[in-house]
């Protein structure tokens, strides 16, 4: 593989020749070979980085603003004649407390081309790099079937995130059960804001899927591709009901969240409230013996066993009192 800055790629000529590394100087002649098969891989670091889609395959120019800006832009496909310009989401690696991220991957299939474009590394490209490096049959058909071998291969990348959102939620629930927190319920919120990304992925794409199935673009997707363009359909759809059910759950896990933390708060609430009640009868005869009453005009004031018995009295109405709020089953 030969790399000539953020330029990367195969060439498989249409003499039947092997499927051999492409860089800038191998364009021209590439594209000329109708019969050949040219795959690059473009890099985007900066707009000058996207110039070679200007000057050598003279795309249109929103197709280029879209190629290099660093806006995501959401998924779609546009026909422009001789060639169809395709946009997707990839998305980052999965971290348990980190909000997923896209990145935008554009497509151009020409009739014996794809030009494929991104600013931040994908790992779905790479790995098919390798593929390629090990296996040259795959570069041995028609454009369209390249196209849909790495669209396949972004495609399945979304379910081990699926899997992976889905034991989080799992562990969420068991962790709020046993001691729910405030960092638990930022947990729950990434998690519900992961679910509600895929699923704004994987829709537009699903829509992109089932227009190359459907023979709309039968120009450049010809028809024994097309069933298989209608597999990676059918792998989007999948994934979406499983998304659904992700925000289904996420959205039980934060009421369940919301539930132990209200239950618990009652618990508390009730705790303080028998206390409080337990501690109010025993204040007011405290208060009353506070008063500033001379001597002969309150009781047991000056005898010996009056301070002993006012105690008692004050111990006997808290326990009793208590032991009535257990047999209430309130406390």
């Amino acid at each position: 593989m030969s790399n000539s800055g953020s330029i990367t790629g195969f060439y498989r000529p249409g003499n039947g020749g092997e499927a051999q590394p492409a860089d800038a100087r191998a364009i021209i002649p590439a594209l000329a070979d109708t019969r050949g098969l040219l795959w690059l891989d473009l890099f985007i670091r900066s707009d000058e980085d996207g110039r070679l889609l200007e000057d050598v395959f003279h795309f249109h120019p929103l197709t280029i603003e879209d190629s290099t800006s660093p806006r995501v832009d959401p998924a779609k496909v546009d026909d422009h004649g001789e060639y169809l310009f395709i946009v997707v989401q990839a998305l980052t690696e999965y971290r348990e407390h980190e909000e997923l991220e896209s990145v935008e991957v554009d497509f151009y299939l020409g009739a014996n081309y794809v030009v494929s474009c991104h600013r931040e590394p994908v790992p779905a490209i790479e790995a098919f790099k390798e593929r390629c490096r090990r296996d040259g049959f795959i570069l041995t058909h028609s454009a369209d079937w390249l196209l849909h071998g790495l669209l396949d291969a972004l495609v399945d990348e979304y379910l081990p995130i699926v899997d992976a959102v889905d034991d989080t939620i799992d562990q969420l629930e068991v962790k709020v059960l046993h001691r729910p927190h405030p960092q638990l319920l930022q947990q729950i919120l990434i998690v519900k804001r992961n679910a509600l990304r895929l699923r704004r992925a994987t829709t537009p794409q699903r829509d992109i899927m089932n227009r190359l199935s459907r023979g709309e673009y039968s120009k450049l997707v010809s028809g024994e591709a097309a069933p298989y363009y209608r597999d990676v359909y059918d792998h989007l759809v999948r994934i979406e009901y499983l998304v659904e059910a992700l925000r289904d759950l996420a959205d039980g896990a934060l009421q369940t969240y919301l539930s132990v933390v209200s239950n618990r708060l009652n618990e508390i609430m009730k705790v303080l409230t028998a206390a409080a009640t337990i501690f109010l009868p025993l204040t007011l005869i405290s208060g009353i013996y506070g008063m500033n009453f001379t001597h002969n005009q309150f009781p047991a004031y000056e005898d010996a066993w009056g301070f002993p018995v006012v105690v008692g009295t004050m111990i006997t109405i808290a326990v009793a009192l208590l032991a009535y709020f257990r047999y209430r089953g309130w406390i």
